[in-house]
């Protein structure tokens, strides 16, 4: 075991009774691995939209309040009383935050798969990687390739083996192509890549002219506009090309996933097709992975019976997934880190950074183009 400083440095979400959003940075006791588990010196963690979600819980960022001292940051932030419902159960609990990253595992437990891993850089997936150190078990770490950085290794887990598995979801299901919202995003554009190189149909979904022309450049074939007159027409004669029955919706609120619908049916069904009240009996099927729009989703049924909505996250697909699939998912992001899955940031912030609120406002916005990288040990 190498040895490791006593305490250490971690970023906490509180949710207070009051309806206030405090964040700090506390020192806490470092964590010593079981047997097995290992204990990653986290180098690098990224910004994530599903960080963003525990880590402000919906507070309003527009009227946060930094305080504290340069070592030990706070900022509190109001939380609308509407929202409070929804966060009950975390209410009085200062909660860790970050779902991945990469680092040097410098302690492991007796198990020899947690003893493999000693000393080598991974990336993985630990549900509190903003902070200096973290544990894992040996299964959601991915030793990377010789020579490559935390840095590069850091959005190894939750984008690629989320863009493989929407993947690998349509194989399962008996689709033939796929449809992604906010689609010009990190993940997006991995999907992209991978669909491409896979002879996969995909159709994607955004809503800036600048987002499609991004897309465009890196070789996709179907992009359609929400913010543009012809989007519906445009989405109906992408599906009509792909055939496309299984979509993934980043944006989960509005009428987004009825009109991915009604679109389908659309293109599924001739314009002289007899009448039926029931639509056609080809299964459609939204599965929504994100809250970008919190407002509720709003139907307006022209798609038949023949339908169905529901949740998708990464961690419940991977517990589905057999141990050797899940290893030939993981092999692939190993072997093409640095293409199909290499992801960009704008930003490298230190944990007391994180709590700039000029800083903070900035990755609260989610803007395309922009993706921060957390580096604990600065």
């Amino acid at each position: 075991m190498t040895e490791t400083a006593p305490t250490m440095r971690q970023l906490r979400s509180l949710v207070t009774p009051e309806g206030e959003l405090g964040l700090s940075v506390a020192t806490v006791d470092t964590p010593q691995p079981g047997e097995h588990d290992v204990l990653v010196r986290v180098e690098a963690a990224p910004v994530n939209p599903s960080d963003l979600a525990l880590l402000l819980a919906m507070a309003d960022v527009s009227a946060a309040v930094s305080g504290g001292s340069a070592d030990e940051p706070i900022v509190t932030a109001p939380i609308a009383e509407p929202v409070m419902g929804a966060l009950t159960a975390r209410v009085g609990r200062a909660m860790t935050v970050g779902n991945e990253g990469a680092g040097v595992v410098v302690a492991a437990g007796a198990s020899p798969a947690a003893q493999a891993l000693l000393g080598r850089t991974v990336g993985f997936i630990g549900g509190a990687t903003y902070g200096e150190y973290c544990l894992a078990s040996p299964q959601m770490c991915l030793p990377l390739p010789e020579g490559a950085t935390a840095a590069e290794g850091a959005s190894s887990f939750v984008n690629p083996l989320t863009a493989l598995g929407m993947v690998e979801t349509m194989r399962r299901e008996g689709h033939s192509g796929l449809v992604h919202t906010a689609a010009a995003s990190n993940l997006g554009q991995m999907l992209n890549r991978i669909c491409l190189a896979d002879g996969v149909p995909l159709v994607n979904i955004v809503r800036r002219p600048e987002q499609a022309q991004l897309l465009r450049d890196q070789g996709a074939v179907h992009v359609c506009d929400s913010s543009e007159p012809t989007f519906e027409a445009d989405l109906v004669a992408a599906l009509r090309d792909t055939t496309a029955t299984l979509a993934f919706d980043a944006v989960g609120g509005g009428r987004l996933v009825s009109d991915i619908l009604n679109a389908m049916e659309a293109a599924i069904v001739p314009s002289d097709a007899p009448y039926s009240r029931y639509g056609s009996d080809v299964h459609k099927q939204v599965y929504v992975y994100g809250s970008l729009d919190q407002r509720p989703i709003e139907l307006r049924r022209r798609f038949g019976f023949a339908w169905g909505i529901g949740g998708w996250l990464l961690t419940p697909f991977l517990f589905r997934t057999a141990p050797e699939d899940l290893a030939r998912l993981q092999r692939r992001v190993a072997d093409e880190l640095t293409t199909t899955f290499a992801s960009h940031y704008t930003d490298q912030i230190s944990l007391s950074e994180a709590l700039d609120v000029e800083t903070l406002r900035r990755y609260a916005r989610q803007a395309t183009g922009e993706k921060f990288l957390l580096r604990p040990q600065r």
